[in-house]
Parts: C-alpha cells; structure tokens; sequence
C-alpha cells in the first residue's frame, strides 16, 4: 500500500498551497464541502515513479486556550492515518503557543515528522532556521509553497524509503465493492464465500474499514477488499464515516476492478454515479451489480427496464459489465465472479500491433477524419503501450486535428473490433517523430 503523509499546522501557514503544489493542481481534491478549516483533503502525489497518498487538515488554532473540538477530532484521524507528518510552521513568523502545542501532539502520536518552514523564498530567512530546532524535531526543511522552491528537496526526502512503482502483472485479481452504506456490500460477500467472514447489518455504515479477504474460486486465487459505504459528502456528518471514505480510496487504487452495488430497491441516484466515477478516474475495471434482485416483482420485465436505465444513468460507462443479483437468496449470484474475471482478463488484455493497425486502417476508411482549416488528420501507426487499463498511442501527422467526437469514433471502434467490455482505455495521440 502507498505510503500516506499527513499535513499539519496552525492557521495560515500554507499548507493548502502545499497541498495543491504537491498535487500539481490549484483545486481541492476530494473532501472539498464548505467550512474547509474542519475537513481533511485527500490527494495521490507522484514524483519519480514513486507515489503517496497525501492529506490536507484544517488550521489548529489555540483560540481561546483551547482546541476547536472538530479540528482536533480531524487531526487526530489524519494523524492516525499517516506513517509521515510534514509539520507546516510560518517561516516569517515566530514560534506561537499553537505552534508548541502542536508540537506537544505530534511528540505523543511516535511518528515520523519532518518540520517544513513555509514561505522561506530568500537565503536570508533560510539562515534563521535554527530557531525551528526549538520544536524538537530532528528534520527540518525550508519551502516556499508559493515560489515552489524546496519542494523538488521535500519530495525526495519523502520518497528516498519508497519503491518505485512496478509495472509487473499479479496474476492474483484484486476486487473491491463500492457504494452506498446499506446496499449489500458486506452480504455479497458473505454469499460469495458462502461464510460469515464479514460483518453483516442493517445498519448503515457497520463496515467501517476496508478488508481483504483472499479466496479460490474454480482453482484461481483471487482477493475482495470490502469497503466502508461512501455517503453523499453532505451527509458524512461522523468523523468516522469520513474516516473511512479516504480508506474506500485507497480501496479503489488497490483494485484492478471495482463492483458498484446497487440497491434495486432504492434505484439509481446520483451518489451512485459519483462514486462509479471514483473508479473510472482511477482507471479500474468495472461491473455495476444490482443487488437485492428477490425483491423486485416480475424480474423478468425488470431486467429489460433495468438494462434501459443504466445505460441512461451511466451513459459515462458504456463499457461497464451488468449483473442482476440477490445476497439474500444467492439467486443469480453465479453470474457475478465470470464478469469480474471477463473484467480483469480485459483489463491485463494485449492486442498485436498487426490487428490494431487493421483496425485503424479500416476505421479510418469507413469514416474519414473531419477537415480542419484545409488539413486533414492522418493516423500513420497505432500500437498498445500498457496495460491494466489498455492504453494506445497513435502516430498522427498532427494531432491538434484530433476532434473529441473523432476520438471517440476510434474509442468504440477499438471496443467493437475487440473484446474491451468492463475496461476503460486510454488513446493516446503523438505526432509522427514525437518522443515517447
């Protein structure tokens, strides 16, 4: 699992423009709902091949000789979740009672802290550090978010323990469930390893972890990561429940194919969407599993209707793989694992280069690019360069004539010739003797 760091800090020190420099981009990422001071930000920085999950906290400020209860309550959760915490102090300012009892919490937690002095942009604040050692911590560097200088430092000492990312296969399918609280997340699973290995209930939100569970089906090993149920992010009211959002993150990045469950009861509502769109973002295989089927009168009708509203409601997702099932009786519950299986294989899938060249061509002649300011696009050679999702690169003699609609001609192209269902897959465009 990727490493998780942890920003820390007093008011205004910049650490939101840390997070936003180390991310490389000027937005909040995730846990962006009103009142930011209270709510930690997630983001997955990478820098070298080597990449961490990054957390952002709302400002710790003594105020009134006392913590604000919700900050702290936040800190401490991100606290708990990090291996590293970058301490964010004002380089231009001194030391304050917020800052020393920050201090004080950090020395209690035993782990691994690096103090960085923000806003140092000449050398001759760099010489004034020494009077941060008063903090007591070993590792102390000087950063200007703003100027981005230091940062290039900060993530190479971050990353100096970590491994480089790994491009190898793992021929061990990793699956996760997402959705909703109270969807029936836990229950499939339960029903898939037919034992009580998860904890059942009714009550919304008992997953509160995510949690791997390796298992043989048909003589292959495969591994389920259960998540905790992810609320609309106006509803997650409860520390905890925040809490488990960034750990059904990182349950997606661990997945090659997610599940979104669906309560048939309930229908499709735009949470739904929101969180398949986790995964898409993510770049994972994808099956939509309408759960609690044995409710549903007439089935047989339903499906048809069901099959109709799905492709409306994630027209975004034309790809992803459908399965109609029931935890409760386990009725059509056997079609699940082979579209979780078709998903994967699709997703590690290697297409030659002659066949997908075959496909171009013919693509290309059946439907000829747009003219663009009397130029024409012309695609000279395609082959794959990736997989887990597939990814192609195009040879085009400019690709500044790329028009998205064409683009997407290509996309179900490729899906048609080939089997790509419950994949995403990426199409890269270079021009002719443009470097890889």
């Amino acid at each position: 699992m990727k490493k998780t760091v942890c920003l820390i800090g007093k008011p205004n020190t910049g650490k939101s423009s840390l997070f936003n420099c180390l991310i490389k981009e000027n937005r909040s990422i995730i846990m962006d709902e009103p009142g930011i001071t209270r709510d930690r930000i997630y983001g997955v920085v990478n820098h070298n091949n080597k990449s961490f999950h990054l957390i952002d906290t709302g400002g710790i400020d003594l105020g009134n000789n006392d913590f604000n209860e919700d900050i702290l309550i936040q800190a401490n959760f991100a606290i708990d979740e990090a291996d590293l915490i970058l301490f964010v102090v004002d380089g231009k300012v001194e030391l304050s009672a917020s800052d020393y009892k920050i201090r004080d919490l950090l020395m209690k937690s035993n782990k691994d802290v690096i103090v960085v002095v923000n806003k140092i942009d000449n050398e001759k604040r760099k010489d004034e550090l020494y009077r941060f050692y008063e903090l007591g911590f070993d590792k102390i560097l000087a950063i200007s978010a703003s100027h981005k200088i230091g940062i290039k430092e900060l993530l190479d000492e971050i990353t100096k323990d970590l491994k480089e990312s790994s491009n190898e296969e793992n021929n061990n399918c990793k699956f996760c469930f997402i959705g909703r609280p109270n969807v029936g997340k836990s229950s499939l699973i339960n029903a898939l390893l037919n034992e009580e290995r998860a904890i059942v209930s009714d009550v919304a939100g008992t997953t509160r972890d995510a949690t791997d569970t390796t298992f043989n089906y048909h003589g292959e090993e495969y591994t389920m990561i259960d998540t905790a149920g992810m609320r609309k992010k106006g509803k997650i009211n409860e520390y905890v429940e925040k809490f488990s959002f960034l750990r059904s993150l990182k349950a997606i990045e661990r997945s090659d194919v997610c599940v979104l469950v669906i309560d048939a009861q309930e229908g499709i509502i735009e949470q739904d969407k929101h969180i398949l769109g986790m995964a898409i973002e993510a770049g994972k295989g994808l099956v939509i599993c309408v759960n609690k089927w044995d409710t549903i009168e007439n089935p047989d009708q339903a499906l048809k209707k069901w099959q109709t509203l799905i492709s409306y409601e994630f027209q975004f997702a034309p790809y992803a793989k459908i399965v109609f099932t029931s935890a409760k009786t386990k009725k059509r519950l056997h079609l699940l694992m082979p579209e979780i299986i078709s998903a994967y294989e699709n997703y590690r899938q290697e297409i030659s280069t002659s066949l997908l060249n075959e496909c171009i061509k013919e693509a290309s002649m059946l439907h000829i690019a747009p003219s663009y300011k009397g130029r024409r696009l012309k695609i000279n050679f395609i082959n794959q360069t990736g997989t887990m999702p597939p990814k192609f690169t195009l040879r085009v003699n400019d690709k500044g004539l790329i028009h998205f609609s064409y683009k997407r001609y290509l996309e179900n192209k490729l899906r048609n010739s080939f089997d790509l269902s419950g994949t995403p897959i990426v199409l890269q465009f270079k021009n002719k003797n443009e470097d890889n």
